[in-house]
């Protein structure tokens, strides 16, 4: 069987990675992938947005199944293309993938259902949202509308700094047309976690649980990043909580999409918060998280392919879907001065000393091949995982791992797995 996997990142690292692991692949290509993802599949120069590209090389070679990794091609509507010239892929559709691509939809839904999450109010009016702001109390948070890489939320300590995150977003476009639209939230307290599913329109399977590190440096501080380390499980997510979140949050949501026509099929991941009132929804995205994917896919017994097959067939109420009883860690190795500006180009030394380890995989995000040898190509370059009987052991292999390998001004958070 053949199968292409669009995306460049850690995301399409992991899913490729688990794919030639699982077997049923005899080929597998990755569009456009990095120099890691060259290792275990054949790149292909198209770009995730090409989709016309896309198709075409679907059709020419013959490909029998296509996974989306990458959030902005299924907001624009890739997989409504594939649909179109009646190619198999796997991902929501564009009337779908809206959950993550308007995060004002995704609020109007789960008020109209009864889905609990922070109070909001939505804004596209600049003098309509300061005078808002003005009204409410302290910490507040300010959502651009649109897809933003993930930065596109502010957690606001005092009015100045409202105002002034209201006015990038809004007037001088910080995060370009995502930001014309607004949405206000309260603020919440309590730990978060990240709960992936698999959906097939009417039947949601929830994957192990995570949970991300966002924060540039430890302890939580610094800038908000695309995500600098995970961990699964979860230590909050209780099976008494994982039954909770089922009837109340996770049936509810694809119900509703179904409900306004809007089938949800793919993976549909629920970024939530314990808070002291009870679980609550803080975002939804239409597709595997990075780098939860980095933890959630070593952890998976099952083949991901015949899960994904189901999914796209309607069938995924007859798949049993089994989970190894470990733990998983990424550390995010980043580039010095990420999530701003930073360096590429460095020589990545260390790879062939940790691919000796049967309990460490290094998923590749930022790098670029050339003779033989890796170099740095992004903010995140590489997730180093480990894998273990449980967290704590997960967690010191992981290190272990992020030891092995080695590039200039590498950078990476120490306490991840600890919260």
């Amino acid at each position: 069987m053949k199968v292409l996997v669009v995306g460049s990142g850690g995301r399409e690292h992991a899913i490729v990675w688990k794919l030639k692991q699982d077997g049923r692949a005899d080929e597998i290509f990755c569009a456009p992938g990095n120099g890691g993802i060259a290792q275990d599949a054949t790149c292909v120069p198209i770009g995730a947005m090409e989709f016309d590209k896309l198709t075409a090389f679907v059709e020419e070679n013959q490909i029998d199944f296509t996974i989306i990794g990458m959030d902005d091609p299924l907001v624009g509507g890739v997989v409504d293309a594939f649909e179109a010239k009646g190619l198999r892929v796997f991902g929501p559709r564009k009337n779908a993938a809206i959950l993550e691509g308007s995060k004002a939809f995704s609020k109007e839904l789960m008020k109209k259902y009864g889905i609990p999450t922070a109070g909001y109010e939505t804004f596209s009016d600049y003098e309509a949202a300061k005078a808002y702001v003005e009204k409410q109390d302290l910490p507040i948070v300010l959502k651009a509308d649109g897809l933003a890489l993930g930065k596109g939320v502010l957690i606001c300590q005092t009015k100045e700094e409202a105002l002034e995150g209201l006015k990038e977003m809004m007037i001088d476009q910080k995060f370009g047309k995502s930001g014309t639209k607004v949405v206000i939230e309260e603020f919440l307290t309590g730990p978060e976690v990240s709960v992936l599913s698999f959906c097939d329109g009417k039947t949601v399977r929830p994957m192990v649980s995570a949970q991300d590190h966002k924060r540039a440096y430890d302890g939580d501080q610094g800038l908000n990043t695309g995500g600098m380390g995970t961990f699964s499980p979860s230590r909050i997510y209780t099976e008494e909580v994982a039954k909770t979140c089922m009837e109340e949050i996770f049936k509810p949501t694809v119900a509703a999409m179904a409900k306004e026509g809007r089938p949800f099929v793919g993976v549909l991941y629920f970024g939530l918060m314990l808070t002291p009132k009870g679980m609550k929804v803080i975002e939804y995205n239409a597709r595997f998280g990075d780098p939860e994917t980095q933890v959630i896919l070593p952890r998976l017994k099952t083949d991901l392919l015949s899960i994904m097959e189901a999914c796209v067939d309607g069938t995924l109420d007859q798949m049993d879907i089994e989970w190894y009883d470990n733990a998983a860690v990424c550390v995010v190795e980043a580039s010095g001065g990420y999530p701003e500006s930073y360096e590429k180009g460095f020589e990545i030394t260390g790879l062939e000393e940790a691919a000796k380890r049967d309990d460490i995989v290094v998923f590749h995000a930022g790098t670029k091949a050339e003779n033989g040898k890796f170099y740095t190509n992004g903010g995140r370059v590489l997730g180093i995982t480990g894998i273990g009987k449980d967290l704590q052991e997960a967690i010191s292999i992981a290190y272990e791992g992020v030891e092995l390998v080695h590039f200039e001004k590498k950078h990476f958070r120490h306490d991840i797995g600890i919260k």
